[in-house]
């Protein structure tokens, strides 16, 4: 086995998902976060579209953020389905990261170029970034939940009607090693060889 695609593997199988709370708060120097987007850069894009975009908050703004995203919450939620407990855990969620970065897909001009196809790329370009982050030994969370997916946080980042936020970023250390990875479902149950 060549030694770049050994490497390469070790990346691959050992990216683990670390929730923010068990980030430690030490902050990640801004230009490994830098070198992270770069990598993010290089994804595969359809008719060179690149369609990725991250907003990066670092230092005081990740609190910021994070206040902002509970009060999202709880302006846009009915009073039926809000969840104080929820509001909280958004509020907190960032204390012990370092950045946070809103990963999102831009449409670009090119209404030939499917939509999925914009989207595939942009995670793409997450992989890349979170691949790189497990490389450098930063912590990473890949969030969707609270408010990401909602049509006002794509309002509150100032977005277009046709760009798609596919996720919050969380970007950390962390004291403790990550878990074992595992896979439910054995690949022969995944590939068909025709």
């Amino acid at each position: 086995m060549n030694n770049l695609f050994s490497q390469i593997s070790q990346v691959i199988r050992h990216r683990r998902t670390t929730k923010p709370p068990k980030m430690n708060g030490q902050e990640i120097p801004d230009e490994q976060v830098k070198q992270l987007l770069e990598l993010a850069d290089w994804a595969p894009t359809h008719a060179h579209t690149e369609p990725w975009r991250f907003k990066v908050y670092a230092g005081d703004k990740v609190k910021q953020f994070c206040q902002s995203h509970a009060e999202l919450y709880q302006q846009e939620t009915p009073e039926e389905n809000y969840k104080p407990d929820k509001y909280e855990k958004l509020k907190i969620m960032g204390d012990q990261a370092s950045h946070i970065l809103v990963a999102y897909m831009q449409r670009g001009n090119l209404p030939k170029i499917p939509v999925l196809e914009e989207i595939a790329a942009t995670s793409c370009a997450i992989q890349n970034l979170l691949l790189g982050a497990s490389a450098l030994g930063i912590a990473s969370y890949w969030g969707s939940g609270g408010m990401a997916y909602h049509p006002a946080m794509r309002k509150s980042l100032h977005l277009r009607e046709e760009d798609i936020v596919l996720g919050i970023l969380y970007l950390g250390y962390a004291e403790n090693p990550a878990h074992e990875g595992k896979r439910i479902i054995p690949l022969r149950d995944k590939v068909e060889w025709m």
